[in-house]
């Protein structure tokens, strides 16, 4: 194969997952920014997420167990959790559209998620400050299996 054709097919190659992954997210920009700020993440977080899932990323009592709702209550976000099971796709979707409308996307209907949409109260950078920091909390080695996780995604 020639260099024109190798360089053809791999400008094919990125077009066709540049337009999976913006079909799949409803955004081009569906991946961490290499600039992001954890502080700004870090009270983000504090603004917008802790009063479910704790000042210390610690979740709801008994969140693996369906509450009274008939939702289960907000999972930790520290490495006690399965944030770090996720991609970081996954965890920006589930923060941008909220927990319904991911796993629909996902194919996963009728799961009544208790994670609001931020997607009108927060910017893609500001979800993925927040995811940042999120992850700057966890020890290296669950880092490093999340971030193979996404990087299958």
């Amino acid at each position: 194969m020639t260099r024109t054709a190798l360089a053809i097919a791999a400008l094919a190659a990125v077009a066709a997952v540049a337009f999976w992954v913006t079909s799949r997210t409803g955004t081009a920009n569906v991946t961490q920014p290499d600039d992001v700020d954890i502080v700004a993440g870090a009270d983000l977080f504090a603004e917008n997420c802790a009063a479910c899932h704790g000042a210390e990323l610690e979740g709801r009592p008994d969140w693996r167990s369906l509450g009274a709702d008939g939702r289960f209550p907000a999972p930790p976000h520290d490495e006690t959790g399965h944030t770090w099971h996720h991609g970081d796709l996954v965890l920006f979707d589930y923060t941008k559209l909220g927990g319904r409308a991911a796993l629909a996307k996902s194919g996963v209907e009728d799961f009544d998620s208790g994670m609001p949409r931020f997607a009108d109260s927060l910017s893609d950078r500001q979800i993925w400050d927040i995811i940042a920091y999120i992850k700057s909390t966890w020890p290296d080695r669950i880092r490093v299996v999340q971030a193979e996780r996404s990087a299958i995604e």
